[in-house]
């Protein structure tokens, strides 16, 4: 079966596995979904990831992170920008989530990264996905 759109499937398992309080998710690997498991990794919203490399395909490992009281750190996941309607964004206009409580992810010329660090570096893209 072959997935219109990797990153909303990407999103959606993480997304299922938190709501069963799985530790872990298995996603199939792309260098895309590596950098967005980056990004969610440097703004705290999972513990780790790994790319594993057994089998006819790599999958990537995403562990996700938890609170004392076993609920999730990440509360919700949502893709802005979609195959069929690309949503850009002006480096003035990067939108913020949760009035700064979550975090924007970008594609841009320099990379995928968090609206925090687009706003830094001055950099605008295509708003993949909003994390809170």
């Amino acid at each position: 079966m072959t997935v219109t759109d990797p990153i909303a499937d990407m999103l959606t398992r993480i997304r299922n596995a938190i709501q069963v309080r799985h530790r872990y998710v298995l996603v199939p690997h792309s260098r895309i979904k590596e950098a967005i498991a980056q990004v969610l990794r440097d703004e705290g919203y999972i513990s780790r990831f790994e790319v594993v490399r057994e089998g006819k395909f790599p999958v990537l490992k995403i562990y996700l992170k938890y609170t004392e009281d076993k609920e999730p750190v990440l509360r919700g996941l949502k893709r802005v920008s979609k195959p069929g309607c690309r949503i850009y964004t002006k480096k003035a206009d990067i939108p913020w989530v949760k009035y700064g409580l979550g975090t924007v992810i970008l594609s841009t010329p320099k990379g995928v990264m968090s609206g925090r660090e687009a706003r830094r570096q001055g950099v605008g893209g295509e708003i993949l996905c909003e994390v809170w």
